[in-house]
């Protein structure tokens, strides 16, 4: 496989290029979108706080603008409220999915696989030589002479 920024051959595995640094593009049909427990828990509050919002102003439209009775009302309030459970079961269902799922796999990170990947990538590359640091440091010892005057 070749990078699609610098055309330098690349690992197999490898999500950027090890020379340019470029993202390289996979096309895994397979693979899930990686969802974060933090931003499902903050999905679940929205949900909350936007639904009680939106049934408390359906209510107020109903009894305010429609002049609907109290059992209609009250139908449609519990009607709107079981939907709203319904998306919070969905949310806390995936969020218990994702935690299984750490569990299962000892990590509490998600993980890909993708860094274990570049980091055996970069491990079997030769390693360069180093320039010794006395090379440089010696030629400040040597003798100068200055001539008195």
């Amino acid at each position: 496989m070749y990078c699609s920024s610098c055309g330098v051959a690349v690992a197999q595995g490898l999500t950027y290029c090890n020379y340019c640094g470029a993202k390289l593009n996979r096309d895994s049909g397979d693979k899930t979108p990686d969802i974060r427990p933090g931003g499902l828990v903050s999905m679940m509050v929205a949900t909350f706080v936007m639904g009680l919002f939106a049934i408390s102003v359906l209510m107020s439209v109903m009894k305010a603008i429609l002049h609907f009775e109290y059992g209609p009302i009250m139908g449609l309030t519990v009607l709107s409220f079981l939907i709203m459970l319904m998306l919070e079961g969905v949310f806390i269902r995936l969020l218990f999915r994702i935690l299984q799922k750490n569990e299962n796999s000892g990590n509490t990170f998600p993980n890909d696989g993708a860094t274990r990947n570049e980091l055996g990538a970069q491990s079997r590359l030769p390693i360069e030589s180093i320039t010794s640091v006395t090379e440089h440091t010696t030629r400040a010892f040597d003798p100068v002479f200055n001539d008195r005057k």
